[in-house]
């Protein structure tokens, strides 16, 4: 007899009001829809209700940035992702007031800011993380105003200019084993243009 393989396990993280059909929606708040209330702030200290390598898919759609200690969620993440689990991070970009106008933001991220999930970008200093996710690729969202501008040239504004990027979406690799602190480990993310 043939068993049915069980669904892919999708974390829709720090969901609010944006509950997604065919995941599990988890909020520190109890709101209709919300499947599981856990606080991603405690992550330190409380571990997420879920087992071991159980997650295949995380999604945290502009809630990151909103976490103080992002190490702790990380390696919590890490901790029930399997081998090879996908993570969709949705940031607005840092040179943007979007980044800075909510209050409740407590950092700005950047296309580099997603290797520091990893373990190789510790090659200098250990601060305790444990986690490890490979940055696979940065997209950057753009104004549809942008879209007849040569790529380099907008690689170039995204670098030197505010307010270029209205959002990123960082698509990362759950690495297990976890790798090395090695610099020659490092890989950067492939870089996207898109445009809204």
């Amino acid at each position: 007899m043939i068993q049915d393989s069980p669904p892919p396990l999708r974390l829709n993280l720090g969901c609010g009001r944006n509950i997604l059909h065919d995941w599990t929606n988890v909020d520190w708040m109890a709101l209709p829809g919300v499947d599981v209330v856990a606080n991603l702030n405690d992550c330190a200290t409380t571990p997420l209700p879920f087992a071991d390598g159980q997650v295949d898919e995380f999604l945290l759609a502009h809630v990151i940035e909103h976490v103080p200690n992002c190490l702790a969620l990380m390696q919590e993440l890490h901790r029930i992702a399997k081998p090879g689990a996908k993570a969709w991070i949705r940031v607005p970009h840092g040179a943007s007031d979007d980044a800075w106008e909510d209050p409740t933001h407590v950092r700005g991220y950047f296309s580099g800011s997603f290797g520091y999930f990893s373990q190789p970008y510790y090659w200098r200093a250990d601060y305790g993380y444990r986690g490890d996710w490979q940055p696979v690729s940065v997209t950057y969202c753009l104004p549809s105003r942008f879209a007849g501008v040569a790529a380099d040239v907008l690689f170039a504004r995204i670098a030197s200019e505010r307010n270029v990027v209205l959002e990123m979406i960082a698509e990362l690799d759950a690495v297990k084993p976890v790798r090395e602190p090695r610099r020659e480990l490092q890989i950067a993310p492939r870089l996207q243009l898109r445009f809204d």
